[in-house]
């Protein structure tokens, strides 16, 4: 973890702690509206987007759970999250999902002026991911797009991918690596590159049209981890598995 002073006073942000980890109380509405507040001021800190998964496997390492709350806010992108956060009494707590977030940000983003970094994925779903959203959202701004090798760069490679972000200098830059990778990439360069990190997971697939989202009556129930599941089992059925019981027994049961 690098020593950083986040630019943004973390104690207006109210949160739960949930197995260890902070999550942030708050709803769609009011992540929007901290987030057009204090866009600039974000430059260079990130934003979890947690859920079962990234919570329970903060709670089983210390170190993880260091990058969650190390950021500016770790946001509830899973249903069970702000489940458990209206019942230990934050009512208004709402699930903030990762890609709805991202969604709600570049819907306004010409209006605004924000600019934005794809870091993540392959060089063949960022194509897609730009050819859509220059589509879809007219005018907007994509500073830059990178899709690193899925070794582990080199210290040279690494200063010259940060050079080449901050030569964009984008007001968002966001990262699909996917979780833990992506979150401990924001935290070994907060405050080392320009722009909001945003850790959305498999957003630019959803963008790109590589995987579809969860109908919307199974996303208002917190079962979109059944849908993702169904797509990729072989990749996720273990680890939803443990999660889930994970989750259910120490969290929701045991209160932690």
């Amino acid at each position: 973890m690098n020593a950083f002073t986040h630019k943004v006073d973390r104690s207006q942000i109210p949160t739960c702690n949930i197995m260890g980890v902070d999550i942030a109380a708050i709803d769609m509405e009011w992540l929007l509206e901290f987030t057009h507040k204090n866009i600039k001021a974000l430059s260079g800190d990130y934003c979890c987007v947690s859920n079962v998964h990234t919570t329970v496997t903060a709670w089983e390492d210390a170190d993880y759970r260091k990058v969650q709350n190390g950021g500016i806010m770790a946001i509830p992108d899973g249903g069970p999250l702000s489940f458990v956060g209206r019942k230990r009494g934050h009512e208004k707590m709402g699930r903030t999902a990762g890609p709805d977030y991202m969604d709600e940000i570049l819907k306004v983003s010409v209006q605004k002026g924000y600019t934005h970094y794809f870091y993540g994925s392959t060089e063949e779903t960022l194509k897609k991911l730009c050819e859509k959203l220059v589509i879809e959202y007219p005018g907007i701004h994509i500073a830059g797009m990178c899709s690193p090798p899925f070794r582990a760069m080199t210290d040279e490679e690494d200063r010259a991918t940060v050079a080449k972000i901050d030569a964009a200098a984008p007001d968002f830059l966001w990262v699909g690596l996917g979780a833990p990778k992506q979150e401990r990439w924001m935290a070994e360069h907060q405050g080392k590159v320009k722009g909001f990190m945003v850790g959305v997971g498999a957003g630019f697939d959803y963008l790109a049209g590589n995987i579809k989202r969860a109908p919307e009556w199974m996303q208002e129930r917190s079962l979109e981890w059944v849908y993702r599941m169904w797509q990729e089992p072989g990749r996720l059925a273990g680890r939803y598995l443990h999660s889930n019981v994970k989750f259910l027994w120490d969290a929701c049961l045991w209160g932690k």
